[in-house]
């Protein structure tokens, strides 16, 4: 027997009461850093569910989704750069420091990428869309590693957090808290989403294309707008990282970090509501424990990951549902 449908919310109603107290909790254990471990969790979280709207639902392997994380990123620091400095970008855009402007420019800017991207990644398939994001999202890479105006490789340094109002943000549990609140709503909308009739297209575009062609819909223009809201909430976790780094650098484009996001997929579970944000708790944990033992961490990482891929049909949210099923 599954995890009802009613213990699903009482489930993630507990997980979100025990992440609102979490910082309490950590200061209580002596362990402050916990709760900068788990705000990353939670950035990252957000990231790896956008990518898998496109690699879960649409079944399009996007080997090139931290660009619009490093895009988020970057328009983070960039505004943060111009607000400072006092010289509009591009001579007519102000800077800005407030979290309730760059945060929604971040997401409307790596949206605009994800269109222009797609729009030409989308024209193919298979193992030819791969290396297509792959190289867009090198492209932007070496691009802002030649931005020497905003850092060049050495990256762009934010030296406060974006303000927002009647909080203060140079606390870092209130920017923990901030992320919570952004990733609750993010879920929220990720909640719909999954159980919205675009999904159940993007579902049957992921079986049979051809089928789904030939009952009329249009794949394309499904596929497109399913790869801009994926590098949209890409974008949302890149503005946020960038806020709790106070950091923006290229590193944050490179192929690794979106190999990073895919496996995070894949070890919560690829198709999953909240298997990517479970995903990203073990990565992140696991780069954590692994670290403190020894420096060749990763290949402890793609042990786990290779035993996950092969035993547990469906990663670790499949894992802890047939569990829970066992024991009911």
């Amino acid at each position: 027997m599954s995890i009802s449908k009613l213990g699903r919310p009482l489930i993630a109603l507990a997980v979100l009461a025990l992440l609102i107290a979490l910082p309490l909790l950590a200061e209580a254990m002596g362990q402050p850093a916990l709760t900068s471990m788990v705000a990353r969790i939670l950035i990252y979280g957000i990231a790896a569910a956008s990518l898998n709207i496109v690699l879960g639902y649409g079944g399009m392997v996007s080997f090139g989704h931290a660009a619009f994380f490093g895009i988020g990123g970057y328009v983070v620091g960039i505004l943060y750069a111009h607000h400072a400095s006092g010289d509009p970008l591009l001579g007519f855009i102000p800077g800005t420091n407030q979290l309730l402007i760059t945060l929604p420019a971040a997401i409307l800017v790596s949206g605009l990428a994800a269109l222009v991207i797609g729009a030409l990644s989308l024209r193919t398939s298979g193992v030819q869309f791969i290396m297509i994001t792959l190289a867009f999202a090198q492209m932007l890479f070496f691009l802002f590693v030649s931005l020497k105006a905003y850092g060049g490789d050495d990256g762009l340094i934010i030296r406060r957090a974006n303000e927002v109002p009647w909080l203060n943000m140079r606390d870092k549990q209130t920017v923990y808290y901030v992320c919570l609140a952004v990733t609750t709503v993010f879920f929220i909308l990720l909640w719909r989403f999954v159980n919205s009739r675009f999904a159940n297209v993007l579902n049957g575009l992921r079986q049979s294309e051809k089928r789904m062609a030939a009952i009329g819909l249009p794949a394309y223009r499904y596929k497109l707008a399913a790869f801009v809201i994926s590098g949209m909430g890409a974008g949302c976790a890149g503005a946020l990282m960038a806020n709790f780094l106070r950091f923006a650098s290229p590193d944050m484009l490179h192929w690794t970090k979106s190999g990073e996001l895919m496996v995070m997929v894949i070890l919560g579970g690829v198709g999953t509501l909240f298997g990517p944000l479970a995903g990203a708790a073990v990565y992140i944990a696991l780069e954590s424990i692994l670290a403190s033992w020894t420096e060749y961490w990763q290949l402890g990482v793609g042990m786990i990951l290779l035993f996950v891929v092969l035993y547990t049909h469906g990663g670790v949210q499949a894992l802890a549902q047939r569990l829970v099923g066992r024991q009911t």
